[in-house]
């Protein structure tokens, strides 16, 4: 339930900490004082949409925080464990509009999205507002209140998904069974292409290792002179070659016999170039003898590089990137070429997913029927407490031509408001006030199979009074005997029947106007019973009157 309700700089609300109780609180207040505000503020924490007006002028944010218990709340605690964000069956939900109209949220002090905010306040609050019998015109809110009703809301979510998975794979299985020419051309071509690749059959690092072949049999024979060359001259002329000379200096250098610091670092020198030249000679003559003058050899590599060349140029790629083509290629074909084991798996899954969803759609059809008879006596009994003996309201199910994604009837609610009549659609029978009365009657009963502790009524007696009012704040008390319940009201015999009384009033600055709410006690909510009664003007007579709707 909600236990606080703290709002600071939000409309005309500058400061406001409200503690709430257990059972039926009524809200009331002058026309204008702003007695939905702090509805309106509330619905933030639910993840409301919010803009920059929200902030009180002058400030530079509005934040509202309320704070729940859910000791009982099993779903609420669920979801805060699988978000991690569970604090002792505790939950503060914090919500931040600053005045460039940016918005921030939290739970239990961590910050939240607010599509998370949204999902999650579905399980603390649930809002019937003044203008509920405008959705009311409505079949899909007709199926959404009977499953409500019935506790199927999770199995027709069920329903929804199931049909959609089974659409998805009826859709695939009918596009590879109507495949077409295009596909078929697209899978020749790929077939053509994959065969010359094939055919191809160039390796990873192989167009490296062919350009660098050809390059030197191409200059094999110029290679191997000047190759040769350069071993006389370090090492294999007779005379004066790099590694003779090095050995004469080395050999005088010891003649010197001269332990001087510039001759013994000259002496290890000549030393390192010797062996040098020697590592160097010897790597020139194992890479020479991997040389030869072979023109056919290298005939076949330029071919078969000149074949790389024109296949990529074919392909429009670079000649590097061949082996990954053809892998593409071969992923392209594969997926386009669906077996048919895997056709029939498909039909295999599709027919699951059918017998599924019809399972599932049959097991909530039952339960909707069984709904329907209930919600049919429950709110027939409720619009004869409120004054229209005469009517009938039938909830429908009508069998549909094909399965959809709601399952296998449409649901619509129907009314007689007199005798005699057939029961037809709401929005083509009911007047304005009936209407009010029946949204009335529908909510108080699909209230009284709500899972959720705390439920607002926002003035939703608007266009009745007298005894029906009374009747309709009697209703409203019975449901704060089992839940939470919230009403704004501005009928008097709504508002005596409250539990707790809070009332909103509003007084104007010279510059700003400032709303505040009171919990009212004894005579002070005697006096304001009275007001409500009586208008401006308060008598003995309205006072007698407010006492005696009190029990005081």
């Amino acid at each position: 339930m909600l236990t606080q309700l703290t709002i600071r700089n939000y409309a005309i609300v500058e400061s406001l900490d409200l503690e709430l109780k257990k059972g039926m609180t009524v809200v009331s207040g002058e026309t204008g004082a702003g007695k939905s505000i702090m509805l309106d503020a509330l619905g933030l924490t639910l993840g409301y949409r919010a803009d920059s007006g929200s902030v009180r002028h002058g400030a530079e944010r509005a934040e509202i925080i309320a704070s729940f218990n859910i000791d009982a709340l099993e779903e609420a605690q669920q979801w805060l464990k699988k978000q991690d964000l569970d604090q002792d069956n505790e939950c503060i939900i914090r919500r931040v509009i600053t005045k460039e109209g940016r918005s921030r949220s939290y739970i239990n002090g961590q910050p939240c999205p607010l599509n998370a905010l949204k999902e999650f306040g579905e399980y603390l609050i649930a809002i019937h507002g003044q203008h509920e019998h405008q959705r009311l015109l409505k079949k899909d809110h007709h199926r959404e209140l009977v499953d409500q009703f019935a506790a199927q809301s999770t199995q027709a979510t069920k329903v929804k998904n199931l049909f959609y998975q089974w659409q998805k794979q009826q859709k695939h299985l009918e596009t590879l069974l109507n495949q077409g020419e295009e596909h078929q051309a697209k899978v020749q071509l790929l077939s053509y292409q994959l065969s010359e690749l094939d055919q191809l059959g160039m390796l990873e690092d192989e167009l490296r290792a062919l350009e660098q072949e050809q390059k030197t049999l191409s200059q094999a024979g110029s290679i191997l002179q000047s190759g040769h060359k350069i071993l006389e001259v370090t090492c294999e002329a007779e005379q004066k070659n790099c590694n003779q000379l090095l050995h004469n200096a080395l050999q005088l250098l010891t003649e010197l016999n001269d332990q001087a610091p510039a001759v013994t670092q000259a002496t290890e020198l000549l030393s390192s170039a010797q062996i040098q030249i020697d590592e160097a000679s010897q790597e020139l003559r194992h890479y020479l003898d991997t040389v030869e003058i072979n023109p056919e050899r290298l005939s076949n590599t330029e071919e078969r590089l000149s074949c790389i060349y024109e296949i990529a140029r074919k392909h429009r790629v670079s000649p590097e990137v061949l082996p990954n083509f053809h892998q593409e290629l071969k992923t392209e074909l594969n997926n386009l070429q669906t077996t048919d084991d895997a056709l029939d798996q498909l039909r295999i899954d599709a027919e699951k997913s059918h017998s599924e969803y019809l399972t599932a759609a049959t097991k909530l059809s039952t339960a909707r029927k069984k709904a329907a008879t209930q919600i049919n006596k429950k709110i027939n009994e409720q619009l004869h407490m409120l004054g229209m003996s005469s009517a009938s309201f039938i909830a429908t199910l009508t069998k549909t031509a094909t399965p959809q994604s709601g399952g296998l009837e449409d649901i619509e609610f129907l009314i007689s408001t007199n005798k005699g009549q057939p029961a037809r659609p709401l929005a083509k029978i009911a007047s304005g006030g009936e209407l009010s009365r029946i949204s009335l009657a529908i909510q108080v009963i699909t209230a009284q199979s709500s899972t959720t502790a705390t439920l607002i009524f926002d003035e939703v007696d608007v266009g009745i009074g007298g005894a029906i009012a009374e009747v309709v704040g009697k209703m409203l008390r019975q449901l704060g005997e089992r839940a939470q319940v919230m009403c704004v009201t501005h009928q008097p015999q709504v508002a005596s029947q409250g539990h707790q009384h809070l009332f909103v009033s509003k007084r104007a600055g010279k510059e700003h106007t400032h709303t505040q709410i009171n919990a009212l006690e004894n005579t002070d909510r005697v006096q304001e019973i009275a007001r409500m009664l009586g208008g401006i003007d308060v008598t003995k007579r309205s006072i007698d009157h407010a006492k005696e709707m009190l029990g005081v």
